[in-house]
C-alpha cells in the first residue's frame, strides 16, 4: 500500500462529519423539552414532598411537646404571616419555631385557601387543607401536585394536570 490509498482509509469526510453533527442536533432538540419536564417534575415533587415532611413534622411535634403546633406561611421564618405558601413556612409551636422552610424555587407558586395547618396535641389536626405546588413563570405548566391535609392531620400528594396555576 502506498501512503495515498492509506490516507484516503483513514478518518473522516467532511461531508460524514457535517451529516453526523446534523443527526446530533435533531436528537438534541427532541431530548431538550422531555429533560425539561422531567427536571419540572422533579421539582413539583420535591417542593410537595418538603410540604408533606413539614405536616408530618408539625403533627408529631404537636403530640410530642402535648401543645397545639401550627405549619403556617411565613416570610421571615421567625412568625406565621398571610400570602402565599411560596414566601416560605414554618413549624412553630407556642413561640418557638422548630422548622424553617425556604421560598419556593423561582417561578413556583404554592397556593391554598389556608395560610395555616393546626395539630391538637392527639396529632388530630383542626384543618383540612389543600396546598397546590405549580409552576408560573417562565409559562405555567400543566403539571402540579396537590398536597392533602385531612382532618385526622394526615398528608398526602396527588399529581394533576389541571393547569391551574396563574
Amino acid at each position: 500500500m502506498n501512503a495515498v490509498s492509506r490516507r484516503a482509509t483513514s478518518g473522516f469526510t467532511l461531508l460524514e462529519l457535517m451529516v453526523s453533527l446534523a443527526v446530533l442536533a435533531i436528537l438534541v432538540g427532541i431530548a431538550v423539552p422531555s429533560l425539561s419536564e422531567a427536571t419540572l417534575a422533579s421539582k413539583l415533587k420535591a417542593s410537595a414532598n418538603d410540604l408533606v415532611a413539614g405536616v408530618a413534622m408539625g403533627r408529631s411535634e404537636a403530640i410530642k411537646r402535648n401543645a397545639v403546633t401550627s405549619l403556617c406561611v411565613s416570610s421571615d421564618g421567625a412568625s406565621c404571616g398571610s400570602g402565599g405558601w411560596e414566601q416560605g413556612w414554618i413549624v412553630i409551636s407556642g413561640s418557638t419555631v422548630i422548622q424553617k422552610h425556604p421560598a419556593a424555587p423561582t417561578g413556583f407558586k404554592v397556593t391554598s385557601s389556608v395560610a395555616k395547618i393546626d395539630f391538637q396535641p392527639s396529632g388530630v389536626g383542626n384543618t383540612q387543607a389543600s396546598v397546590t405546588v405549580c409552576r408560573s413563570a417562565p409559562t405555567a405548566g400543566a403539571q402540579e401536585r396537590v398536597v392533602n391535609v385531612s382532618a385526622t392531620g394526615r398528608a398526602y400528594v396527588s399529581k394533576t394536570a389541571t393547569g391551574s396555576c396563574s
